[in-house]
């Protein structure tokens, strides 16, 4: 087997281009000179004997190799962290690289405010959220592309630990002046004379939520389907009809919906971190994980879990 004979200095100007997307503004990020961060691109494109960039007058994109290499890159200069560094001494000046799959939902409502308090912390770590449904998630921490994942499981995956770290309940998403939105909870078996919208069949929280009422042995009829939950929570807030949504989907402090907690049966989806098993996570991810962890199971959790 040939020797691969490409330095640090070539990677960490491989990434900062791919990431800024200039090499003028990698070449401020790393402090080198534009033409001697060209060199270093050119060199490593000639060692691997592809080309990395598609280079216009504009603007820098990567060729597909491009991307395959831009992971293999950053788990190459994560894994040299790794071995320099212990988790238990990541100073708050130290760098680093998270990629943390998320289902939509967190992403939005929870992941902003566990990434500012984090940041807080470790203001030097560069984090990068792939935010995509449930089986992107699964798929992205299988793959590795992802360090760990933030979502949901109904069955267990042999590839993926899982860990639950927070009961997120189904509600009846509704506008603030419907006649049903003072009541405290509300049975499906009454939801019988209203109009029902939720997301396809495809998506998790819909096969979730069939899973339990079929149990029930209740047989909604639903007026219309869409993808995605924002699209959902728009048609409810258009006066189009009412939504089942998870509670972390719907902020309390939304100025034209409520949500109302729904009963007879109950839905619940155990969100949970979702790591790949027999993988160690680097230390500015390790770092990440645990303050999740921390921030979902502490007697005092986040905001945005806190009970009206």
């Amino acid at each position: 087997m040939s020797r691969i004979n490409f330095d640090l200095q070539q990677l960490q100007a491989f990434v900062a281009v791919a990431e800024r997307g200039s090499f003028r503004a990698a070449a401020d990020q790393i402090h080198l000179s534009p033409p001697a961060l060209s060199r270093r691109i050119d060199k490593l494109e000639t060692i691997l004997g592809h080309r990395l960039f598609n280079r216009t007058t504009r603007e820098v994109e990567l060729t597909s190799l491009g991307r395959v290499f831009l992971e293999r890159a950053r788990s190459a200069l994560d894994d040299l962290e790794s071995a320099l560094l212990g988790i238990t001494d990541l100073a708050p000046s130290r760098g680093g690289r998270v990629t943390v799959a998320c289902v939509p939902s967190a992403a939005l409502y929870f992941l902003p405010v566990a990434l500012r308090s984090f940041l807080q912390q470790y203001p030097a770590i560069r984090i990068r959220v792939v935010d995509e449904s449930v089986n992107q998630t699964l798929s992205s921490v299988i793959s590795g592309e992802s360090d760990f994942g933030i979502g949901f499981m109904s069955t267990q995956v042999p590839e993926v630990a899982f860990e639950s770290i927070h009961d997120d309940p189904f509600v009846l998403a509704m506008p603030r002046s419907h006649p049903l939105a003072e009541r405290k909870a509300i049975r499906w078996a009454e939801l019988g004379a209203e109009r029902l919208i939720s997301v396809a069949r495809s998506s998790g929280n819909r096969q979730l939520q069939d899973d339990a009422l079929a149990k029930a042995g209740v047989n909604p009829s639903f007026a219309f389907e869409v993808s995605h939950i924002a699209t959902l929570l728009g048609m409810v807030d258009a006066g189009l009809g009412l939504a089942a949504v998870p509670r972390m989907a719907l902020p309390r402090q939304h100025a034209s919906l409520v949500g109302v907690a729904l009963r007879d049966p109950p839905i619940v989806r155990k969100l949970g971190l979702l790591t790949r098993h027999g993988a160690s996570l680097r230390p500015a991810a390790a770092a990440f994980h645990q303050h999740l962890r921390d921030a979902l199971t502490s007697p005092r959790p986040l905001d945005f879990l806190q009970k009206e």
